[in-house]
């Protein structure tokens, strides 16, 4: 390969003297440790300011490290909002989210993919249209459907339906599996076709197991979005004992002392930011898998 066909900011000559070296190297730890604290400092202010007093907490200006180290806030903070009772509430409607939204968009995908459907293409370009809208421009009409679940009639409120079902119609996530379903050689298909399998086995046996890595994407995207989300479950779940662990803390925010308002953020934290330094290296593969080798 020629210097010019791989040619990058820093030319290979410039990398062979000792200042090009030095200036390179120098540059590059100072921007790693740049986005290194920008990302970290938030979640250390958050962990130690939980540890400080609620006055220290509120002080300015603040201090670094807390005077009085009070570790005994994050179990304060447990057992004073039942943090167990919520973690489980976000749990069964983060979980049922995820199992729901695959159920619906992995078929979704494969049809549009695979299948072509006709007016497969519109259809999909009407999903991609709902993306341009305002996720606050449907809160009225998809609040009035749960309410009144059109042919059934059903009341979805203080339920994880309510939750589920709206979310699964994520045009994103579908897009995401169609174009990863793309990458798969249509010869696969055909083959297993003419072995004898049917649609279903097609997508079971062969398409699945070749798209772990945007599924593991896709799932974690649907896992976060569901156990952050906000609006939606305090507008469904008007019942406090049923509510998640977003809308908890937003709820006792006024009296609950600040820094157990804060250990308490940092807690519902933890399952998130565990799921993201676990599978990291999934959301990478899943996001840059452009193509598939035999």
């Amino acid at each position: 390969m020629t210097e010019a066909s791989a040619r990058t900011i820093v030319s290979p000559a410039q990398l062979r003297t000792r200042r090009g070296r030095i200036t390179y190297w120098s540059v590059f730890a100072l921007a790693l440790v740049g986005f290194t604290l920008a990302f970290l400092f938030p979640l250390y202010w958050a962990v130690t300011g939980a540890m400080k007093s609620p006055s220290e907490l509120a002080r300015v200006p603040p201090t670094l490290l807390p005077d009085e180290w009070h570790p005994e806030s994050y179990a304060q903070a447990w057992d004073q909002m039942d943090l167990a009772g919520y973690f489980l509430n976000t749990l069964v409607v983060a979980g049922g989210a995820w199992a729901v939204q695959l159920a619906v968009q992995i078929p979704a995908a494969f049809a549009l993919s695979k299948l072509r459907p006709v007016f497969g293409n519109a259809v999909l370009g009407l999903m991609l249209l709902t993306l341009m809208l305002p996720a606050s421009a449907l809160l009225v009409p998809t609040y009035l459907t749960v309410t009144d679940v059109p042919l059934v009639h059903v009341n979805l409120l203080n339920s994880p339906a309510a939750i589920w079902l709206p979310a699964a119609a994520n045009a994103m996530n579908i897009y995401l599996l169609k174009r990863f379903f793309d990458q798969i050689p249509a010869e696969l298909v055909e083959a297993a076709r003419i072995d004898g399998a049917s649609t279903v086995r097609v997508l079971v046996r062969i398409i699945l197991p070749m798209s772990r890595p945007i599924l593991a994407v896709v799932s974690i995207f649907t896992v976060v979005a569901a156990w952050k989300d906000f609006i939606w479950p305090l507008l469904v779940l008007p019942d406090p004992a049923r509510q998640t662990l977003s809308v908890l803390l937003q709820r006792v925010a006024i009296d609950m002392p600040l820094n157990l308002l804060v250990a308490g953020m940092v807690l519902a934290s933890v399952p998130m930011i565990a799921l993201f330094v676990v599978a990291q290296r999934h959301i990478l593969a899943g996001l840059a898998a452009g193509s598939l080798k035999g």
